[in-house]
């Protein structure tokens, strides 16, 4: 397949997301050639780790290839996106799970799918260029792929915050939020690469790390943890409007964009998610009860046409931060039964 090479190179199993014309967004068979990948190295005792990177110098994973989610949900095939989403999310849980190691490098963007794929390796390197967010809020789903735990282990309210703005970290704020772990110098990749297939051992990671010039999360979180500090989604729209602060200002027209369904469906997803010894599994199964039901019943088409089809940016979301009923968010997220995500 041209849109990613897969292959062994000395120690290593590689990956390589090559598509970047298109910001190296996943198709459905990258996904799946990805698993494929995956199962038929783990128990191979000539690759000890698993190496993940990307074509170009504009973006790791921009996220998923949405076109054909669009197309069959306006056509009312809601069972292909819930097939996507449940394979997609099983690759998620078997990248976090793998007994081998597995780097990812991540530059540029990074979003969406792309979290899915680099964050959840047991070593994460990004670089100057590193750009990483979850902006699912904004076209009408909530943070998946397993980035709701990542939210919700994120310092403080960050979580909250990432979650419902979209904001995008740099390495520093990557690091901060829990997104990755190694800030490497980007000129410093191809030997690192060939390193780690040499030797096939991933402490070589470690070993060329550098402190990552810190971001604009540090200086900002006392305030975050304020602003974001309710449960539900009127007191954070509450709060954002009772502070004169520019920051909040800007905050408040990021929120403002999104689907009310998705920010609150988000908040109560990542108040679930903080409890005690919640995995990987527990994250992508609620994350499943939203998305199987998201073309359905959600803001999902509505939020892809504005942002992809038509590109008016003016999205007419199912409803507004101060009448959005509770029984919504409920019914969004109620267990699907027979139909939950199975991994």
């Amino acid at each position: 397949m041209n849109d990613i090479a897969i292959r062994v190179e000395g120690r290593a199993g590689r990956i390589t997301l090559n598509r970047p014309a298109a910001l190296n967004a996943a198709t459905y068979d990258m996904v799946q050639a990805v698993e494929a990948a995956l199962d038929g190295w783990r128990d191979d005792p000539a690759v000890a780790l698993v190496v993940m990177d990307a074509a170009g110098d504009k973006a790791f994973c921009a996220g998923g290839d949405i076109a054909d989610l669009y197309a069959s949900g306006k056509a009312g095939d809601f069972a292909y996106g819930r097939r996507f989403w449940a394979d997609e999310y099983r690759l998620n849980a078997k990248l976090a799970e793998y007994a081998k190691p597995v780097v990812s490098l991540m530059q540029g963007f990074v979003m969406g799918g792309g979290v899915g794929l680099g964050c959840h390796a047991s070593h994460r390197v990004v670089g100057e260029t590193s750009r990483i967010a979850m902006p699912e809020c904004g076209i009408g789903l909530v943070p998946d792929v397993g980035g709701s735990l990542l939210l919700a282990r994120a310092p403080g309210r960050l979580g909250e915050y990432l979650g419902l703005t979209a904001a995008r970290m740099d390495a520093g704020d990557a690091i901060r939020a829990g997104f990755a772990d190694h800030f490497v110098p980007q000129d410093r990749w191809g030997d690192l690469i060939a390193r780690l297939c040499d030797t096939g051992d991933a402490g070589a990671v470690a070993q060329v790390s550098e402190k990552a010039p810190q971001g604009a999360l540090h200086a900002l979180q006392e305030q975050i943890d304020r602003l974001f500090a309710g449960n539900m989604l009127v007191d954070v729209d509450a709060a954002l409007r009772a502070d004169d602060s520019a920051f909040a200002a800007d905050t408040l027209k990021s929120v403002s964009r999104n689907s009310p369904l998705s920010m609150a469906c988000t908040l109560d997803m990542l108040a679930r998610l903080r409890a005690p010894g919640t995995t990987i599994r527990d994250a992508l199964d609620l994350e499943y009860r939203f998305t199987a039901r998201a073309m359905e019943h959600g803001d999902f088409l509505e939020g892809i046409r504005a942002a992809i089809i038509d590109k008016d940016r003016k999205p007419v979301w199912k409803h507004a931060i101060e009448t959005l009923p509770d029984a919504a968010v409920s019914e969004m997220l109620a267990p699907l039964g027979k139909d939950a995500l199975s991994l």
